[in-house]
């Protein structure tokens, strides 16, 4: 008798919790992440959630992530930047693809190539990349992968 009581709680604790997982995974839906015309207008920068910063030289970004994915080594999201200029003497430590909405930027490598990125142009900046980072200002559409999740 007490083997078929133990049994009944073990199947009844195995229902439960297949259940519950079952539950949960119906609650858990994944939805595309969006940037509308008028987001990539600047509306996207009236969201929650977006990070005013100002820096050291007097330049502000906004800055507002769409998408973060699951395991952390994914991102996308907008960027407004005003004038800077940058060093990066470390190497820029995550994959990058950009696509500039207005402005531009100039990035010159460490070994003294210059390219030019401007409006409606887009360029993908590797992780090991060194260099000057100079600008006038822009706002860009980013796509960010590192492989373990910082810089995101």
């Amino acid at each position: 008798m007490q083997n078929k009581l133990n049994t009944a709680v073990v199947l009844f604790m195995i229902i439960a919790f297949a259940t519950a997982i079952a539950a949960h995974h119906e609650t858990a839906v994944v939805h595309p992440a969006k940037i509308s015309k008028a987001d990539a207008a600047g509306e996207i920068f009236s969201r929650d959630g977006m990070t005013e910063t100002a820096h050291d030289d007097g330049h502000t970004t906004l800055d507002v992530t769409t998408l973060l994915s699951s395991d952390g080594k994914f991102a996308s999201g907008m960027y407004r930047s005003g004038k800077t200029r940058s060093e990066i003497n470390e190497p820029y430590g995550v994959d990058e693809f950009m696509y500039f909405l207005e402005g531009g930027v100039t990035l010159t490598s460490s070994d003294g190539t210059v390219t030019e990125i401007g409006r409606g142009e887009g360029v993908t900046i590797p992780k090991e990349w060194t260099g000057i980072w100079d600008t006038e200002g822009y706002t860009k559409i980013w796509v960010i992968y590192s492989e373990d999740g910082s810089g995101l």
